[in-house]
């Protein structure tokens, strides 16, 4: 009998459930404190964990444990050990030790590091992470680890993920004591991220060296129809994705996923897949694995998952909407507003934290989401702009008016705002409209930043969210927890926040030309591309802050930035040079042949009578032989534009480069291409066209 959804979620999981089932009464309630308080866990708790650990995995049918980690490099990484122990008489036993539960020792020395360490130095050691469930995939027990060098450097994007939870956690519990709230013992950041992608058939794929090395297609004419029919989105799912999308489904639910919406997104083959929200490291382990299960299902169903930001040029790229909150161990979700003047004074005291914070890290925040691929998307009329700017909805921002001008608020009810005395007029928590040009939109109880790109990670964002928002809640409870008045203190402390950070707040399009000059007015930052971004994230107020909130040391800021800027000088050369390879492989020739075959024609119906009309053939040929000699110009261009590139000695010399030059030429030698694949017949033309991989799933 086929086993139904609450039967099989999270059974690949070795989750709270069955840790009570079995784990001793003393342990389970040890290892409870370690997941919830993050109170040590010593060798005899991990001991007993990891027998019970263990036998659950053998009778799941695993052979082999991994310490499952998170390096730079974006994708997770996984060294596989089996829990064979040989015996005296030739045999074996399956065994699996509290050390080996809790630590391990990859080879670090091929990971990126960013020069925290030396070639020759390969030590590198995972530590577990209890707050994170292990699970089963493919036979191997998947233990979440942290990574770092043998000299405690996070070589990874767990680590200062959680060292960014801990800080907004230890500060939002001040904020919380202040208000007298004793009963919360942490406080939590949690996240939904919504997964968008593209399928194609795998058989087109396949004729792609484009989509094979790099993800996006290089070139490509648009299709006939693309997606301004409006038709896509929301529009009946196809048979074929369908069945995925069920296969989908039922794997994420055994590994505890809780994946809950699923629907076509609006470019032709493209969807959407979204969870509920979790704890924000759990949260990004589960959209790891989520990316992971994507791209290994559709080959099942004869199709290929693109997690690109922009695979396809002249329809929408692909983000990863980040929907952040925080909430209490008590279930208290810090940003929903309140009935009562206490609980309004505090969701406005969080609220102010984040606009200041988003305000004054503006830079920080651009940068989390600063790649290769998210340049070709931001700012590109289906994505937010460059700019980062925070949307509260009419409603909240004529509250926030009000407070700042001591005036009364002319809603639902007409109240002077007095926070603390009087009822700050509850508002419904959907009467801000979804705006879809904003970076950064206030939802209800949440803020859902729609910066990232499909393919990030969502670590890298939560870490500087959680890190920006925690200083200013220190900064926050540095002021009130000295104040004689704490009503007065608190009231300024608002009102003051308001009048000096507004200028973030924009309620408007995105997408309008006249916000970029009103941003530039109001002194936003527009940081247009990954190398105008990187840098501030080397700057001396920015390390500072990082250092001050124990997230990251100055050395693992400054390795990340060489991570960063080395892998966006990769990405794009790699583009350029698989460029080079089709143009000089595969479509010059073809277009060679088409001409060919049009001056054949030519010649046989002249050989036949000299009078014959060949405008159609001569126009066409004359028309293919320009674009085919401006290709090869580009082609000799962009050659000389990768060496060149080459010969620089940094990479910021390199990226600037890239950014300067090297994506113009790129552009240069795409134009004629894709003017010649418009006219040249199908039959010559060397891969499957837009038309081909965006509407071919049948």
């Amino acid at each position: 009998m086929k086993q139904t959804v609450p039967e099989i979620f999270g059974s690949k999981v070795f989750n709270q459930a069955e840790m009570k089932k079995r784990l001793p009464k003393d342990t389970y309630k040890e290892l409870m404190k370690t997941i919830d308080e993050g109170k040590p866990l010593n060798i005899k708790i991990a001991n007993a964990v990891s027998h019970a650990m263990k036998e659950w995995a053998l009778e799941q049918g695993a052979t082999h444990y991994t310490h499952w980690f998170q390096p730079m490099t974006g994708v997770t990484a996984e060294k596989h050990d089996s829990f064979i122990h040989p015996t005296d008489d030739g045999n074996v036993v399956m065994t699996f030790s509290g050390k080996e539960l809790i630590k391990g020792e990859p080879d670090a020395s091929s990971f990126p590091n960013g020069g925290l360490r030396a070639t020759f130095e390969a030590r590198g050691y995972t530590a577990w992470d209890p707050t994170s469930y292990a699970f089963i995939k493919d036979k191997v027990l998947c233990i979440p680890t942290a990574f770092c060098s043998y000299t405690g450097h996070a070589l990874d994007k767990k680590t200062p993920l959680l060292r960014s939870m801990e800080a907004i956690n230890k500060q939002a519990l001040r904020i919380l004591k202040l208000f007298g709230n004793e009963d919360a013992v942490s406080v939590k950041t949690t996240v939904g991220p919504e997964q968008e992608y593209f399928l194609v058939d795998e058989k087109f794929y396949e004729q792609r060296k484009d989509l094979i090395y790099t993800g996006r297609t290089l070139f490509g004419a648009n299709s006939p129809k693309g997606q301004e029919m409006e038709d896509h989105y929301f529009g009946t799912i196809k048979s074929r994705v369908q069945e995925f999308m069920d296969d989908l489904n039922v794997e994420l639910w055994k590994l505890g996923i809780s994946a809950k919406t699923e629907h076509n997104e609006v470019a032709p083959a493209q969807h959407e897949l979204a969870p509920v929200f979790s704890t924000t490291n759990i949260a990004t382990d589960h959209n790891q694995l989520t990316m992971e299960l994507m791209q290994r299902i559709a080959k099942k169903h004869g199709l290929v998952c693109l997690l690109h930001e922009k695979p396809f040029e002249g329809v929408n790229g692909s983000g990863k909407h980040n929907n952040w909150s925080l909430s209490t161990n008590t279930g208290i979700n810090l940003l929903e507003p309140g009935d009562t003047p206490h609980d309004n004074a505090q969701f406005l005291l969080f609220l102010c934290a984040v606009i200041k914070a988003v305000d004054e890290h503006q830079d920080l925040l651009r940068l989390s989401v600063a790649t290769a691929g998210n340049d070709h998307r931001l700012g590109a009329n289906e994505a937010p702009p460059a700019i980062i700017s925070i949307f509260l909805g009419d409603e909240l921002t004529e509250v926030l008016e009000a407070i700042e001008n001591d005036s009364g608020y002319d809603g639902k009810e007409k109240e002077y705002m007095r926070i603390g005395a009087d009822v700050l007029p509850k508002f419904r928590k959907d009467s801000t409209d979804r705006n879809r040009t904003s970076p950064f939109a206030f939802t209800g109880n949440k803020f859902e930043f729609r910066m990232p790109g499909s393919n990030s990670s969502i670590a890298g964002c939560n870490i500087i969210l959680n890190t920006v928002v925690a200083d200013e809640l220190e900064k926050f409870a540095d002021v009130l927890e000295v104040a004689p008045d704490f009503e007065s203190a608190l009231n300024a402390l608002i009102k003051d926040t308001i009048k000096n950070h507004k200028r973030i707040i924009f309620n408007g399009n995105g997408y309008d030309d006249s916000w970029i000059e009103e941003a530039e007015k109001r002194g936003l930052l527009n940081l247009k591309t990954t190398p105008d971004a990187l840098p501030y994230f080397v700057k001396e107020e920015n390390i500072a802050l990082f250092e001050k909130q124990h997230v990251y040391s100055k050395e693992e800021i400054e390795s990340r930035y060489e991570v960063l800027i080395e892998e966006y000088v990769k990405t794009i050369n790699i583009e350029a040079r698989t460029m080079l390879d089709m143009a000089k492989k595969e479509i010059l020739p073809a277009v060679t042949s088409y001409s060919k075959s049009l001056a054949d024609t030519i010649l046989s119906k002249k050989s036949v009578c000299d009078s014959i009309n060949t405008t159609y053939e001569t126009e066409n040929l004359k028309q293919t032989s320009d674009l085919l000699n401006e290709a090869f110009s580009a082609v000799h261009e962009l050659e000389q534009a990768v060496n060149e590139m080459d010969s620089f000695e940094s990479y910021e010399q390199k990226a600037n480069f890239v950014k300067d030059v090297l994506l113009s030429k790129m552009d240069s030698l795409r134009k004629p291409c894709d003017s010649l694949e418009v006219i040249v017949d199908e039959q010559y033309w060397p891969f499957p066209t837009y038309g081909k991989l965006l509407f071919g799933i049948m």
